[in-house]
């Protein structure tokens, strides 16, 4: 059986997802293509020697449908015998991009493959896909839920009334996440996985949009709810409506991709391995609550990789909302430092079907600079789902 090991992760800035923003203007395969020709080009890589290309995208319609992988991987320059396929597994689209990926590489399927994501928020607004379609409306989902699923936001204030957090413990965790994210961007933590994108004005991003470096608890809480409505009030009275703009993630457009081989490949082509793929586990949990997942998908993963909690050096786990890895880390009495050690999505953005892999790549990253052994991501995903993944550095 091979080893699954990640040679090279990348990522796009994130750009703040409405119109205005820094890649609100770009294509999504042309952004995507960006990190398809840099996992190549960093490499020493033809197209031609790359089995497959991966691809998360949760909206895929408009300009990310038809296949945005093929799309993308044809926009960089790839030959057209690369073949590419993209993955809807909610937030956790890239995730599972490099599950898929790294499993076929211990199979013996694939030698190389990329596993990447992309979502342009402000050009294909989330939830876009389902047009005005409702996608819980069949028979037999209102039969089994007949007072209907919810939208993300009332799942994040229902984990945040489970656990009796209050507004002051959200809005905190949120000004860390962007004074760790500020502080890292500043210390040049994040110059090995961010690319530069220039733009068709021949402006050149390579910084995030959506870190705001002067936010403060004071300012947080000075925003409303955002997901109140009279309706939900009468349904849910236990929620006491802390969910704000502020300890959310923002709409975000980026693109992110690792370039994942087995070890035998990457010592023929003289590469280095930075680190393998240790565990794999993937979830579904309560759809109403739908955000809890990573709790037992963190005790799946565990249970299958033979590591205690304490073996972890470090800790991803996404930032959809701040009660979700709030919640997380009340389950495992986790150490705050580990957890989201460079800042989470509510600072670095949330660009759904790329977060995956950036968090791969932060991960990865962190681990390289402190030492560590054992990096352990996990995310939350729509419907109630989540995937988890544990890395080892070589």
């Amino acid at each position: 059986m091979n080893d699954a090991v990640i040679v090279d992760v990348v990522r796009t800035a994130s750009g703040k997802g409405k119109p205005g923003g820094a890649f609100s203007d770009m294509h999504p395969t042309d952004l995507l293509a960006v990190v398809l020709r840099a996992l190549l080009e960093r490499n020493g890589l033809d197209s031609t020697q790359i089995d497959d290309v991966l691809v998360g995208c949760v909206s895929q319609v408009g300009e990310q449908s038809g296949n945005v992988a093929r799309n993308s991987l044809l926009a960089a320059g790839f030959d057209e015998s690369v073949p590419g396929a993209s993955i809807d597994r909610q937030c956790g689209s890239s995730q599972q991009a490099a599950h898929f990926g790294a499993q076929g590489v211990i199979a013996g399927a694939y030698d190389i493959v990329i596993a990447a994501g992309v979502e342009s928020m402000s050009r294909v607004p989330l939830g876009s896909a389902a047009g005005p379609q409702d996608p819980f409306g069949g028979a037999g989902l209102t039969a089994r839920y007949p007072k209907g699923l919810v939208n993300q936001g009332i799942s994040a204030e229902l984990i945040s009334a489970k656990w009796d957090f209050n507004r002051a413990q959200l809005d905190e965790f949120a000004a860390e996440s962007h004074r760790r994210a500020a502080a890292a961007a500043a210390s040049g933590a994040f110059a090995r996985e961010l690319l530069p994108v220039t733009l068709a004005d021949g402006r050149v991003v390579e910084a995030d949009e959506t870190i705001r470096v002067e936010t403060t608890t004071s300012a947080l809480a000075q925003l409303k709810p955002a997901f109140y409505t009279d309706e939900m009030a009468r349904r849910f009275p236990q929620i006491d409506w802390e969910i704000t703009a502020g300890n959310s993630s923002p709409l975000t457009d980026a693109a992110s991709g690792a370039l994942i081989m087995s070890e035998t490949m990457a010592q023929k082509l003289g590469l280095t391995p930075r680190a393998r793929f240790h565990s794999f586990a993937v979830v579904g949990d309560d759809p109403l609550f739908m955000l809890t997942g990573p709790i037992p998908a963190t005790h799946k993963i565990l249970e299958r990789s033979g590591l205690a909690f304490s073996d972890l050096d470090v800790y991803e786990v996404n930032e959809a909302f701040a009660s979700v890895p709030l919640a997380w880390a009340d389950e495992f009495d986790a150490d705050p430092a580990k957890l989201n050690p460079l800042g989470g999505a509510i600072a670095l953005g949330h660009a759904v079907g790329a977060s995956g892999t950036r968090l791969l790549g932060t991960m990865l990253h962190q681990l390289e600079a402190t030492g560590g052994r054992y990096g352990l991501q996990t995310m939350c995903e729509g419907g109630g789902m989540a995937n988890a993944t544990i890395i080892e550095r070589l």
